[in-house]
């Protein structure tokens, strides 16, 4: 994670996110909209439209219209989404409309008080290092002249509203064969987080043996009852509690964008999200017979290397970030793309998260094996072996990001929970690698945030490495 500048606008690993009102501001929005438009112009040029939605948070559809209303200003043509959508329905509406580009008003994953704005180029993934790096570099000086930023009013004839989710229905269903889901007589339980992601499976799954409840379906910017609309086992106790009933044969959880994917087994079991990177993995090479290669991020499981491996196709690794997942997979024409925060692509779709389509190719593995989630995992693991995962997050007072990195900059460890390390790596963080296993800190690009992984073989270890690994960054609880 950069150290804060005098430029408010700082971009993470996929889009820039603040405090509302703090540095979250109409102000900041509408100079970072006019950086965007400066870039898609000199891109781009005008000819074609740019599209823009928003998410459930709080003024997300205000902060909305004024990016559009920046966009309009510039000359573009503007098409407004009409109510909140998932970033991947964004998305999809660039390539469909052939778009320059897009701008999504959301925070993703992050508690009530952010939010935020994603940039999608014109093939609608996550923009790259060197788009925000240029999009960053504008703002100072937008700021420091006010009235370069150009404005159109809202009722501006250059502002067209549109339903974004027609078109994105249709594309999902093209993807999957939604009957067989729909016949398969299925109990879906679902969860989209008081997020953007509300609907779509109800609607998608409507009219067939299959039957959906979701819950935390109204929008509340408040994200009641959950520290944040991310889908990881800690935010979800209601929802396990629900699928603990047994009523149920599989839960499908988003996050506030719907962009993200977690599940929860037929018993009420958090599936973690390495387990079912594994499991897409598994579906697509071993249930639908595909082949392409396997990228993923250096926080995801190595069981997808391991899978890889088993159906001989080629394996990726990357950063983290869509920002380099997504430009790694149009090169390769990779199969499949994954990071450990939920996020996973397909090819044919988008080079980017898509957190209803990724649960929509879970349900069929389900209905096309007849097999349950804990099953399912059981045929991985025959594959791979076991393997175990967890994530510590631990928030960081104002400034000591320095001290967080001089301290892992400097950190040598030889033996890490009893087993020796045996290499390491600067990727992305600072990642020691141990028999059969891994420990991996991170600063987080969006939040005041380090975030200490590990995966390993044995269960055991599990606790015994991530405490090695709060000793070694100088945190604890």
């Amino acid at each position: 994670m950069r150290e804060m500048t005098d430029n408010p606008v700082q971009f993470g690993t996929d889009g820039w996110r603040a405090l509302i009102a703090e540095t979250f501001t109409f102000e900041n929005v509408r100079a970072c909209a006019q950086a965007i438009a400066d870039h898609f112009s000199e891109t781009y040029g005008k000819e074609k439209p740019v599209i823009v939605g928003y998410d459930t948070r709080f003024l997300s559809d205000e902060f909305a219209l004024s990016v559009a209303r920046v966009m309009a200003g510039n000359g573009f043509r503007v098409q407004l989404a009409d109510r909140p959508a998932p970033t991947p329905a964004i998305s999809w509406r660039i390539i469909e409309a052939g778009g320059c580009g897009g701008v999504v008003v959301t925070s993703s994953h992050n508690p009530f008080r952010w939010n935020g704005i994603k940039v999608k180029p014109h093939y609608g993934g996550s923009a790259s290092p060197e788009i925000v790096a240029d999009i960053e570099r504008r703002v100072p000086a937008i700021l420091a002249n006010p009235a370069s930023v150009l404005l159109a009013p809202a009722a501006s004839a250059s502002i067209a509203g549109f339903d974004p989710v027609p078109g994105y229905l249709k594309k999902l269903a093209s993807q999957v064969d939604i009957g067989r889901i729909k016949a398969a007589g299925l109990k879906v339980a679902v969860d989209p987080m008081y997020g953007a992601g509300a609907g779509f499976f109800q609607e998608l799954l409507a009219g067939g043996s299959t039957t959906v409840t979701e819950i935390h379906s109204e929008r509340n910017p408040l994200f009641p009852g959950i520290r944040a609309p991310e889908p990881i086992e800690s935010n979800l106790p209601d929802f396990m509690r629900l699928l603990a009933s047994r009523d149920y044969d599989i839960g499908i959880a988003n996050d506030g964008d719907a962009d993200r994917l977690g599940v929860v087994d037929e018993e009420g079991t958090y599936v973690d999200q390495l387990r079912t990177y594994a499991l897409l993995v598994n579906y697509l090479l071993g249930e639908r017979k595909l082949r392409g290669a396997v990228v993923k991020s250096v926080t995801t499981s190595d069981m997808t290397r391991l899978l890889a491996e088993h159906y001989g196709v080629p394996f990726f690794e990357t950063p983290v970030g869509f920002k380099h997942i997504g430009p790694l997979m149009m090169r390769e024409d990779a199969l499949i793309g994954g990071e450990e925060s939920g996020g996973y692509g397909f090819r044919g779709h988008l080079p980017e998260r898509d957190g209803i389509l990724a649960g929509l190719y879970l349900l069929d593995y389900v209905a096309a094996t007849g097999k349950k989630p804990s099953e399912l995992l059981k045929e991985v693991f025959a594959i791979t072996g076991p393997h175990f995962y967890q994530r510590l997050d631990f928030g960081l007072e104002p400034g000591s990001n320095a001290r967080i990195k001089a301290t892992l900059d400097a950190a040598t460890p030889t033996v890490i929970a009893g087993r020796p390390v045996v290499s390491s790596d600067r990727t992305d963080g600072w990642r020691f690698f141990i028999d059969e296993g891994w420990l991996l800190f991170r600063l987080s690009g969006t939040e005041p945030l380090l975030r200490i992984y590990t995966e390993v073989r044995e269960q055991s270890l599990v606790q015994p490495v991530l405490e090695a690994g709060k000793a070694i960054a100088g945190v604890s609880r």
